[in-house]
């Protein structure tokens, strides 16, 4: 890479972090700008912490628009909210918890943490995704602290690997080495460039659409992880509806 070009890089990563934009998406985007094909942009939206409530969920399906869940493993209604999801047509993935450095949260049932034993990882992540119907990928819940282990997510990694499934990183920490060590596997990976609802309000998300919109616009795709907020369902649909959101495609994470 000439000096030019890696100073052009350089400040694109240092844009992407101040943004909150994935900064890995930035560099990447820009080598292969050049040979992408003239073609809509598309963006894809994750709802995550699916499994608590039925009526949450189905504000999102209610939307009518391709939209991924990511399920967490064994709550009282991930199983039948993941049938439910798939009989109306859209996309599962597994929520992986993974442990984070604040040591007062908990990932909750079925997480992975840092120091475990390969064999414990990979039954752990093989359980979870047996756990969870029709789930064909995974995106890590919390885990600012083992996807910043290079050891413990390349463990977790072999283990969804080898299971056929791809991986989105929430990107939880600016630490996260999962979304650089899943491409150095050749796996088929992104990783999330915007959060939706830091602030749980319907204009607030209506905005960090419309930032993920742009960032789709310039690198032809976008990724934007939101919950199940009511709140977050009325920025969505509000963002469905303007005029504007006909430049981009809104797809499934797996497109």
């Amino acid at each position: 890479m000439v000096r030019r070009d890696f100073l052009r890089n350089g400040a694109m990563v240092l844009a992407g972090t101040l943004l909150g934009l994935n900064s890995f998406q930035y560099a990447f985007a820009a080598e292969s700008q050049g040979n992408r094909t003239l073609r809509k942009p598309s963006m894809a939206l994750i709802i995550d912490d699916i499994g608590f409530s039925r009526h949450r969920t189905r504000r999102f399906l209610d939307l009518d628009a391709p939209i991924s869940f990511a399920v967490l493993p064994k709550l009282p209604r991930s199983r039948e909210l993941a049938l439910e999801i798939h009989e109306s047509g859209h996309e599962i993935m597994l929520h992986q918890p993974m442990e984070p450095f604040n040591t007062f949260l908990n990932p909750g049932p079925g997480a992975l943490y840092v120091g475990s034993s390969p064999e414990t990882v990979k039954a752990v992540v093989q359980e979870n995704i047996e756990s969870i119907p029709h789930a064909t990928g995974v995106n890590n819940h919390m885990g600012s602290r083992f996807t910043s282990s290079p050891r413990d997510i390349r463990n977790a990694l072999k283990a969804i690997k080898s299971s056929g499934l791809f991986f989105i990183d929430s990107l939880t920490s600016g630490r996260s080495v999962a979304y650089r060590t899943a491409g150095q596997m050749q796996m088929t990976t992104a990783s999330r460039n915007v959060f939706l609802d830091n602030t749980p309000k319907a204009s607030a998300v209506f905005s960090q659409l419309v930032k993920l919109k742009r960032h789709a616009e310039r690198f032809g795709s976008a990724v934007g992880i939101g919950h199940p907020f009511p709140e977050t369902a009325k920025g969505i649909r509000r963002f469905i509806d303007d005029p504007m959101h006909g430049h981009v495609s809104l797809v499934h994470i797996s497109k």
